[in-house]
């Protein structure tokens, strides 16, 4: 009656004309015998198990991997992590983050373009992780990432006016004391969640438009150096060990120590070509959630 009909324990207590209290207690005695089992199928495209597997090989918080075709090229990759990304995000906003988020990030645009508005505050503010002046073009696709992203969840919009990459350090220094920054370097300290791509040594095609990538012979370097990728302009080798820091100090950036401090640091990154490089960055602990493609999933497991 319970099971199999969907009749209320009230309504087969005055049927059969015993207590409620008896209903519950034969209903959890059948269970207890085995009359009653109960089956959780999985959904198509649901990798609960892989995503536990990921969680406990790398000590992640969370892992979301997103289901694609075989055959997907980049653009569909980037499309199902977008996807993916938005779901988590909508679905773990507790209203009172402080949000940082990477620029130039394709991946991440694609995430604030499937996201719904929010019928409640998502979050109190939104702030740049990374500089994000540059080629009017591309700047205006890193501003529109951070403003539609804060303008979906509630929040305020923080930008970091500066670029990415300065030509040294009394540039960065200079810029870094300007009272605009100062207040954007208060804020860095106070974030409880951060949102970023995880790049390779190679820039994206959006970075590269930018004019914020580093030069081919600061790439030939950082290759010399171990380094396999990077998370807001900071490198890291295929143990997840900090490379190259002297670039750091041409960087306009959130420092290194502070982003590891943020409590929830999502990367957004899947695809072929980023199998080593998302490795790198699980294991280093530069994210701690993770949200990637089912290849990418597979080959950090197997590795």
């Amino acid at each position: 009656m319970y099971h199999e009909r969907g009749i209320r324990q009230a309504e087969i207590a005055v049927a059969l004309n015993i207590s409620q209290a008896k209903v519950s207690r034969l209903l959890k005695r059948a269970a207890a015998l085995g009359i009653v089992r109960t089956t959780v199928t999985v959904a198509p495209g649901v990798y609960a198990d892989l995503e536990e597997a990921l969680e406990q090989r790398f000590g992640l918080m969370e892992a979301v991997v997103v289901d694609i075709d075989t055959d997907a090229d980049d653009r569909e990759t980037m499309s199902a992590l977008g996807a993916g990304a938005a779901s988590y995000v909508e679905a773990s906003l507790s209203g009172s983050d402080r949000i940082g988020i990477s620029s130039w990030s394709q991946t991440l645009l694609a995430m604030v373009e499937r996201l719904r508005p929010l019928s409640v505050r998502g979050a109190t503010e939104v702030v740049q992780l990374l500089g994000g002046i540059g080629a009017q073009e591309v700047q205006n696709q890193a501003q529109r990432l951070l403003g539609d992203l804060a303008r979906l969840l509630g929040a305020e919009p923080v930008y970091v006016q500066a670029p990415g990459i300065v030509a040294d350090r009394q540039v960065r220094d200079g810029l870094l004391r300007d009272s605009s920054m100062t207040e954007v370097t208060r804020r860095w300290q106070e974030l409880t969640m951060a949102l970023v791509g995880i790049g390779t040594i190679e820039p994206s095609d959006a970075l590269a438009g930018s004019g914020n990538a580093f030069s081919a012979a600061d790439r030939e370097r950082l290759i010399a150096d171990g380094a396999v990728g990077n998370v807001c302009h900071h490198y890291f080798d295929a143990t997840g060990t900090s490379v190259a820091a002297d670039l750091d100090s041409r960087t306009i950036s959130i420092p290194v120590d502070e982003f590891l401090a943020i409590p929830r640091r999502i990367g957004v990154a899947g695809g072929a070509s980023k199998h080593r490089t998302v490795r790198a960055a699980v294991t280093g602990g530069w994210v701690n959630v993770l949200v990637t493609d089912l290849r990418t999933a597979e080959a950090l497991l197997e590795g």
